[in-house]
């Protein structure tokens, strides 16, 4: 048979490290998990006819709560805006630093962190994996520590997908309905799906989401440039590696005692002395496994470090490399910020402004008038009143563009309507326009519609036509 073209994945045990960049990625670890798995569960009061949740997708009013800020459907401009700054805030630090969101922030990064901890802890460090990953036989000892580790990999996932449920609906209550078998199937089914994915992705795919799944690895080369800030390795020093320190030959080589520190310790099983490679994420272990040999050999940290490609002239010529902040604060990265803060002011100066009420007009079109008895015409108007206020407020609607038109409201003698709190109110309006006046006499008359908030006199406005007999 011919032989596959498909090898079969060999899993990764990365090495335990300490260091400044294994103890950075702890804390952004606990911080991100803590803030996911914690936040649906803040409270916020919004009175009585509003959830009391800080943080809330609420899919089925179509409206999404943060904290003191509610969104209504037609103002996803604020999403679309956030999501414009996530995109140009990933363009920014990659720019400036690589790969820094996927070796500190990515979910999948910090998940599969998560993972590799708790397979470390049950069954030991890289060495006692690859022993036990290597033994054939399945004896007790095997079995009960992978039904340990995936025990505890699938309560984590468990509780990923469960906490992501709870920013759709009212957490405590849901939970109660989750465990007492009353949610509705579409929270279970989500949950599963999130479990299964989380298990899977975290506890075996690892690297292969970051290598085949992602597409970030093969966009991220137009983000980034010579001066880019990447961890390298400085071959001009490192190179002709060796082990033995000692004979004729010792002052030949460099640094490097090809020990194979960086590589053990590397989450995506790569050898940074290959150079830059798709694969690597940026996540500094491998320089703070580096930098532990340095120190135990005596030479210089920062074999293997965060460098630019514009800086290996000058260190081989034996300069001193150029400050990190003359990589980050330059032309493009001070573009990306630019437009970043830009995007982010105009989002806080909409939300600022915008109206505590608004309305809509909808004019009916069949017919599109009617002539009454005594020879007046009547339009009829669908308007939408949006009350964003904890309260019923009573609304006032008038019209501008001639003074011989006027109101009438349907179900009521006068211009005023009760909006419920924090509702669309839909009322049907009539404007009618005496039989000789100029309104009822020609094709079309610009008009305009006022709401007016009596509690506090807010007001706002929609244009509109009103369509007369033309003749």
């Amino acid at each position: 048979m011919p032989p596959s073209l498909y090898a079969a994945r060999e899993p990764i045990f990365p090495k335990k490290v300490s260091g400044n960049f294994r103890s950075l990625k702890w804390v952004i670890m606990i911080v991100t998990l803590g803030i996911y798995y914690v936040t649906p569960w803040l409270r916020w009061d919004r009175g009585p006819q509003l959830p009391d949740q800080a943080v809330l997708v609420d899919l089925a009013n179509r409206r999404f709560f943060f904290f003191w800020i509610e969104i209504w459907p037609h103002e996803f401009y604020f999403i679309a805006g956030l999501l414009i700054m996530a995109g140009l805030g990933l363009f920014l630090f990659t720019s400036a630093l690589g790969r820094v969101w996927c070796g500190y922030a990515c979910p999948q990064t910090v998940w599969t962190d998560l993972f590799i901890a708790v397979e470390r802890w049950i069954e030991g460090d890289r060495n006692a994996q690859l022993r036990l990953h290597r033994q054939k036989k399945m004896d007790f000892r095997k079995v009960r520590l992978r039904l340990s580790k995936w025990t505890i990999w699938f309560l984590i996932a468990l509780s990923t997908g469960g906490a992501w449920v709870f920013y759709f609906t009212d957490a405590p209550t849901l939970l109660v309905d989750l465990v007492t078998g009353q949610a509705h199937p579409v929270a279970y089914t989500t949950m599963l799906v999130l479990t299964a994915t989380t298990f899977f992705f975290g506890g075996f795919a690892r690297e292969q989401i970051c290598i085949y799944a992602c597409p970030w690895p093969r966009i991220q080369a137009a983000m980034m440039d010579e001066d880019t800030l990447t961890i390298g390795y400085r071959e001009w020093r490192g190179e002709p590696r060796g082990k033995h320190r000692k004979g004729d030959q010792a002052e030949q080589l460099g640094d490097c005692i090809d020990c194979m520190a960086c590589v053990n310790v590397c989450p995506m099983g790569i050898d940074i002395r290959d150079g830059q490679q798709m694969e690597c994420i940026t996540c500094g272990l491998c320089i703070d496994a580096c930098d532990d040999i340095m120190e135990k050999i005596g030479k210089p940290r920062g074999l293997v470090d965060y460098l630019a490609l514009s800086d290996e002239p000058r260190e081989r010529a034996g300069e001193t490399a150029r400050s990190p902040w003359f990589h980050i604060f330059r032309l493009r990265t001070m573009m990306y910020t630019g437009l970043w803060a830009l995007v982010g002011v105009g989002l806080v100066f909409a939300l600022f402004i915008r109206p505590d009420i608004e309305l809509s007009v909808a004019p009916i079109r069949n017919p599109t008038f009617v002539t009454l008895s005594d020879g007046s015409i009547r339009n009829t108007y669908d308007v939408r009143l949006l009350n964003k206020h904890g309260e019923d407020r009573p609304f006032r609607v008038s019209i501008t563009g001639h003074p011989s038109l006027r109101v009438q409201l349907e179900g009521t003698p006068y211009e005023t309507v009760s909006v419920p709190a924090n509702q669309t109110f839909l009322q049907r309006v009539y404007v009618v326009a005496p039989p000789s006046s100029d309104p009822a006499r020609d094709e079309r008359t610009d008009i305009r519609f006022w709401v007016e908030d009596l509690t506090n006199g807010h007001r706002a406005h929609k244009d509109s036509i009103f369509n007369g007999r033309s003749n």
